[in-house]
């Protein structure tokens, strides 16, 4: 297998501002954790950003879904949807999708038996809607449960044990357990 990708799930403003509807109150130990990890990934890092769906290609749910958030209901390049200032300056394949999952635009660039650490938030929605397709899929991946930030720390370990349970294909792990291997 070849050397692993750090995947940075959605590290944007939107759900880093305590005051938005989105924000995590898990977001600035996980950033932290992040930062640490970056440099052992060199050239091998994707930042993925969660854009809003276009208003006239709205499949099925996602319309009522942005009339449930209409604050979040904004272009794209939207200074809500930047990434957050400790990451701005990471070299990265920056990816965006209008999707909580985005295995489907990873998938083109790690291929499907790639070698993935996972991070970011939410943990309980854009992360685990990527990791088990992913795994699904074919990918290994390791999720780094303190460097992935939930929407309530009752909902971060809800997914975390949800992922835990798709052994060998995804491992959950501190990022002191990941450093001890």
């Amino acid at each position: 297998m070849t050397d692993p990708w750090l995947v940075i799930i959605d590290p944007q403003r939107i759900f880093a501002d305590p005051q938005s509807d989105w924000g995590s109150p898990m977001w600035p130990e996980a950033v932290a954790r992040i930062r640490e990890l970056i440099p052992q990934f060199e050239g091998r890092v994707i930042i993925t950003r969660w854009v809003p769906p276009e208003n006239g290609h709205r499949v099925g749910s996602w319309d009522a879904y942005m009339q449930a958030w209409p604050f979040a209901d904004r272009p794209a390049d939207d200074p809500y949807f930047d990434l957050v200032d400790e990451l701005a300056d990471v070299d990265a394949v920056v990816l965006d999708a209008p999707t909580f999952g985005k295995w489907d635009v990873l998938a083109p660039i790690v291929g499907e038996a790639a070698e993935l650490v996972i991070t970011g938030v939410s943990t309980d929605c854009c992360v685990v809607s990527t990791v088990l397709p992913a795994a699904d899929a074919g990918a290994t991946l390791t999720v780094v449960s303190d460097a992935c930030a939930g929407s309530t720390p009752e909902n971060h370990q809800a997914a975390l044990t949800v992922m835990g349970l798709y052994p060998p294909q995804v491992s959950v792990v501190t990022s002191a357990e990941r450093a001890r291997t």
